[in-house]
């Protein structure tokens, strides 16, 4: 049985289960605890809203910051609350590390339709207990055998890896041994181990579109680039992917989106972290990396074509100038011409310019300007 590194002790996959077995039940009985000593049950959790998120000089990376909220059973609230997490505890040790078996998150909402009082209303509420547990045991929700709904990116380019399956062990090369489509990446990253690569650096693409026209015009052979497809905001297995090739390898990691503030925030989920998973920050967000575009001043540069920017589109762009993960001079100049033009566009908007544009002009002489080739 194959050994990997848990809390920096070597451990094979039945210890690394039965430690966060461990982890899990301490919580419930520290709360039998307190009920032994007659005070009222509760858990204490970071605020998570975007004004508890501080800048983390060792990692580079917004984590939480040191402002908290308390979950009592003092109200029937978060006595419910506490109670949900208890059955939860009890489907996670119970069902899935001792019996090696796994939910997706949309399941658990479902398997608590049996639970009575402790069932959830809606799904969000079954996430956020979900993450709450991270945030509480400093594991992931990997290490719960919680896998997510959506799909994790797919990759496209000269890159080795080992995939650790349950029918055992893959060797795949992501452009010699995948279609067009691409090597997906699964939901634990912890299974694959990387092994070579023959890569400049990697260019982490928003839509489908645009990844298909990088790999039609023949990109990744051209530059030695990797293609990461990011299917909109990535999945937490394709920041973790993103993050491990940038470190172990040490590649460069630049990414390429829509010109819009929704497809800014994609950047800085991958590269500082989301405000709603700040706790996974320093295993996911990958501080390197950089925004190629399409940037505000791109829009106007190359007069692309364009759509007026809608009041929503206002109201978040003026917000990213309040988000501390935007707090630099380059930001602060771009999201404020944007709000000068109206304007937003998306990356398919370089065709105008000809199919060949993107490939031959803009990313080659963005990747120049920025010191990756």
């Amino acid at each position: 049985m194959e050994q990997k590194l848990y809390g920096g002790i070597l451990m094979n996959s039945r210890q690394r289960d039965d430690n966060t077995a461990q982890t899990l039940v301490s919580i419930i009985d520290r709360i039998y605890k307190q009920i032994e000593s007659k005070t009222v049950p509760n858990i204490i959790l970071p605020t998570r809203t975007k004004a508890n998120i501080e800048y983390n000089n060792d990692s580079e990376v917004w984590v939480y910051g040191n402002k908290e909220s308390m979950r009592s059973a003092k109200t029937v609230k978060g006595a419910n609350q506490i109670l949900k997490m208890s059955y939860v505890v009890e489907l996670l040790t119970r069902e899935h590390l001792e019996n090696n078996r796994g939910s997706t998150l949309r399941e658990l909402y479902y398997i608590s339709e049996n639970w009575d009082i402790a069932k959830f209303k809606e799904q969000p509420e079954s996430d956020r207990l979900i993450e709450d547990l991270e945030i509480i045991t400093s594991l992931q929700r990997e290490d719960f055998h919680m896998r997510p709904e959506e799909d994790g990116a797919t990759i496209f380019g000269a890159l080795k890896l080992k995939e650790n399956t349950k029918r055992g062990e893959r060797i795949i090369h992501c452009r010699d041994d995948v279609g067009e489509g691409g090597y997906q990446i699964p939901f634990n990253v912890n299974n694959i181990d990387l092994l070579e690569h023959d890569a400049k650096f990697i260019i982490a693409i928003e839509t489908g579109g645009m990844h298909a026209r990088l790999i039609e015009n023949g990109f990744d052979e051209e530059y030695n680039a990797i293609l990461i497809h990011l299917k909109g905001q990535p999945a937490r297995s394709t920041r973790r992917m993103l993050k491990r090739l940038n470190e172990e390898f040490n590649i460069p990691v630049v990414v390429f989106t829509d010109g819009d503030p929704w497809s800014y925030r994609i950047f800085a989920s991958v590269a500082y972290g989301a405000i709603k998973s700040a706790h996974m920050s320093e295993y996911m967000a990958t501080p390197a990396a950089q925004f190629i575009g399409v940037q505000p001043s791109d829009i106007v540069e190359y007069e692309l074509s364009t759509d007026k920017l809608t009041e929503q589109d206002i109201r978040a762009l003026r917000s990213e100038l309040s988000d501390p993960r935007f707090d630099s001079e380059y930001w602060k100049y771009q999201i404020n011409l944007q709000l000068d033009i109206g304007k937003k566009a998306e990356q398919q908007a370089f065709a105008g310019k000809g199919l060949d544009f993107v490939t031959q002009r803009y990313l080659p002489e963005r990747l120049t300007e920025m010191g990756v080739i």
